[in-house]
């Protein structure tokens, strides 16, 4: 019996993800988003690489851990350094990572650090 609600659960969460992705291919007119919507997707991509970033570089373990020895964080603040001085011109986010990577790697391969 289980598995019939197992299987129900997985066909119905894949008829609804269906339905609400080929929405607005459905429909017969254009949809045009409030810009106050459009304003606001804008910012969606920053937040969610910080939700994804942010934990990475301030907790190590589940707890939150700021020991200097942390190479997540030097990396961090390398990169952010890169990004200002070059005020977001020019392959910024290449740079970032590369800088970000070439501070954190001999850190936490060569040293050790976490």
């Amino acid at each position: 019996m289980t598995e019939f609600w197992h299987i129900t659960a997985i066909l119905g969460l894949a008829l609804i993800t269906l339905l609400t992705r080929s929405f607005f291919f459905i429909s017969e007119r254009q949809w045009q988003l409030p810009d106050w919507v459009q304003r606001g997707l804008q910012f969606a991509p920053i937040a969610a690489l910080s939700a994804v970033i942010i934990p990475e570089i301030f907790m190590f373990h589940a707890e939150v851990s700021l020991p200097w020895t942390n190479a997540r964080l030097f990396a961090a603040l390398g990169g952010i350094l890169f990004f200002v001085v070059r005020k977001g011109r020019g392959q910024v986010v290449l740079g970032t990572i590369v800088v970000g990577m070439s501070i954190y790697l001999p850190l936490h391969l060569g040293l050790g650090w976490n």
